[in-house]
């Protein structure tokens, strides 16, 4: 297996740039998810890996070698789509074990890959069905195994779970997650939904409008956002955020019609900056007034309470236990300042 590095990258189509100079190391058997919001290039940026879109400037290596310019078959990497693409006049069996025949590779070779990625998906008792016997996530566990029989040095996955309904994702993201525990591939996964990127990676890679915005550990970018929308898209439900006004005496936020106590550089007092607030570290207290619950999101042993401030601004409140309030009640919130982060309004960046 090997890892990837990408060097000052950049795509273009005609004269309009969609990858603007990406720079990023992926190390041999890391699984590493590029995450992002539809059009911001992550999917463009796996495919350039792949070979799939020509690299317009900069350059990509896989392991030691430069593979900028080679075609997708030289590359070593093997690309699991969002649609199955299997051929449905073939089994199992003959579909995981297709591309190596067409390469010429002999039977007892071809048998003893195909028997191995079956162990290792879990697929010995549907060797001989054809793809319309299977389900959805059976498809997409023989389009994994129609990868791994290739031994690739990379793993690329484009969406694999788009299609599969939200219990098959489930199972398919441990299923994912087992297999790279298993084999020790370096794996590249691209989605737009951050639980996976959360569940799956051990580097996330959030993109927008072709640029790198951070790319860390899961939990150092929860917890560490470089700004508000790496804060914004990391973590589910999303970071509240709301504006205040620097003070001498702190920040005074109109939505919460309470003063915060918070380090700020004295160069912002007398500017107004973006309080941002995660659901999970915010308490209802029923004796304030400043906002109104509009409905709460009852989900067993957790629920979620959406307010509404005097001043328009919408706050998610995670509570744990069955108690909550009723719509239409008035409500102050308690939390710990320390939990506060601030970004700058223009910029959004965090302002550390």
């Amino acid at each position: 297996m090997s890892g990837v590095i990408l060097n000052k990258v950049i795509k273009k189509y005609g004269e309009t740039q969609v990858i603007h100079g990406v720079d990023l190391e992926i190390e041999n058997g890391e699984f590493c998810v590029f995450v992002g919001p539809s059009g911001c290039g992550k999917s463009t940026l796996l495919r350039m890996v792949a070979g799939l879109e020509a690299t317009t400037a900069g350059s990509i290596k896989i392991g030691v070698r430069d593979v900028t310019r080679l075609d997708p078959s030289e590359r070593g990497v093997a690309m699991v789509f969002q649609t199955y693409a299997l051929y449905p006049h073939m089994t199992v069996r003959d579909n995981m074990g297709f591309g190596l025949k067409m390469n010429g590779v002999p039977k007892p070779q071809i048998e003893a890959k195909v028997a191995e990625a079956s162990r290792i998906l879990k697929l010995d008792d549907y060797l001989a069905r054809k793809p319309a016997a299977l389900s959805g996530g059976q498809r997409q566990r023989v389009s994994i195994g129609r990868a791994i029989v290739r031994g690739p040095e990379v793993f690329l996955f484009d969406e694999p779970l788009s299609n599969l309904d939200a219990e098959l994702r489930v199972e398919m993201r441990v299923e994912i997650a087992r297999l790279h525990k298993e084999i020790g591939a370096t794996m590249i996964y691209v989605t737009h939904d951050q639980v996976e990127a959360m569940t799956l990676a051990d580097k996330i890679v959030v993109l927008r409008k072709g640029v790198i915005e951070q790319a860390g550990k899961p939990m150092d970018l929860y917890r560490d956002p470089d700004n508000k929308f790496v804060a914004g898209f990391i973590g589910s439900p999303a970071m509240n955020f709301m504006s205040g006004q620097v003070t001498t005496d702190g920040i005074a936020v109109p939505a919460l019609k309470t003063n915060v106590t918070a380090p700020v550089p004295s160069a912002y007092i007398g500017k107004t900056v973006t309080l941002g607030l995660r659901p999970e570290h915010l308490t209802i207290d029923p004796a304030g007034s400043a906002l109104t619950i509009d409905m709460t999101e009852n989900l067993g042993g957790v629920s979620y309470a959406y307010l509404v401030s005097s001043t328009g601004e919408r706050i998610i409140v995670e509570q744990r236990g069955e108690t909550t309030m009723p719509a239409g009640a008035s409500v102050g919130l308690g939390f710990d300042p320390a939990q506060v982060y601030l970004f700058d309004t223009d910029t959004e960046q965090r302002i550390r």
